[in-house]
């Protein structure tokens, strides 16, 4: 037989178990500050890879919280503003007018973090030694990393004992093809495919245009913003597993 104070701890744990069990997930959404390659080049993050993939989450009943390099208002690629105004994603475009700082962040709360593209990504992210940090975390411990189209530049910021934490690794980004054809291959400061093959990444590329969404471990990640709905999916898909 247990007695009162044995009882109420059976009670305790048990009660405890159900919240862990059905604790909304948490996910990091990671953007640009970088407005600009030039006074005469405006960038920013692509709208779409983060509005779709943030009206899922929301969906999903996911708590997210959205940060950038300096807080404040993200910019957004002018080339994408024809899907500002969408009624759908207003709350998205809330979501961007007020990130917070990366680093003011308490990122071991977080289930997840994802990395969104648009060019800027390659102007900040890239060398970002607070995104650096937390990538590091979560690669020890094998919570999910996540990023598109450019955001995988991102991916750069972060070595594990020394080694680009992209060595080995399988993953897809915007490609060498689909740079080219969007005409700013000669305006980026570096071709993020080959930036990501000369760190050691198995890179994987289906061609241009075409939905692309490579998985390896805690690691996913989608070549364009065509793959956004597929990129969200696989991200819920996993943390729904886990």
């Amino acid at each position: 037989m247990f007695n009162n104070n044995e009882i109420e701890e059976i009670v305790d744990v048990e009660v405890c178990e159900i919240c862990s069990t059905n604790r909304r997930k948490k996910i990091l959404m990671v953007v640009t500050s970088a407005d600009s390659f030039d006074e005469h080049h405006k960038t920013g993050v692509w709208f779409e890879e983060f509005a779709l993939p943030y009206k899922a989450f929301i969906k999903q009943g996911y708590e997210v919280t959205t940060a950038s390099p300096k807080g404040g208002a993200a910019p957004l690629d002018p080339r994408s503003e024809n899907l500002y105004e969408d009624i759908e994603w207003h709350d998205a475009k809330k979501a961007l007018n007020d990130t917070v700082p990366i680093n003011t962040v308490d990122f071991t709360e977080f289930d997840a973090l994802v990395l969104l593209g648009g060019h800027g990504p390659i102007l900040d992210l890239y060398k970002d030694e607070n995104l650096g940090k937390i990538i590091e975390d979560y690669s020890i411990h094998k919570k999910l990393i996540a990023a598109i189209c450019h955001g995988p530049a991102g991916l750069l910021s972060a070595k594990i004992n020394g080694i680009p934490f992209v060595n080995g690794k399988k993953l897809t980004c915007f490609t060498n093809e689909e740079e080219t054809e969007a005409k700013m291959n000669n305006l980026v400061p570096f071709m993020l495919e080959d930036e990501l093959k000369d760190a050691g990444a198995v890179f994987v590329k289906e061609s241009s245009g075409k939905i692309n969404i490579v998985e390896d471990g805690n690691l996913i990640t989608g070549q364009n913003y065509q793959s956004s709905k597929a990129f969200a999916d696989a991200i819920i898909n996993y943390l729904n597993q886990i």
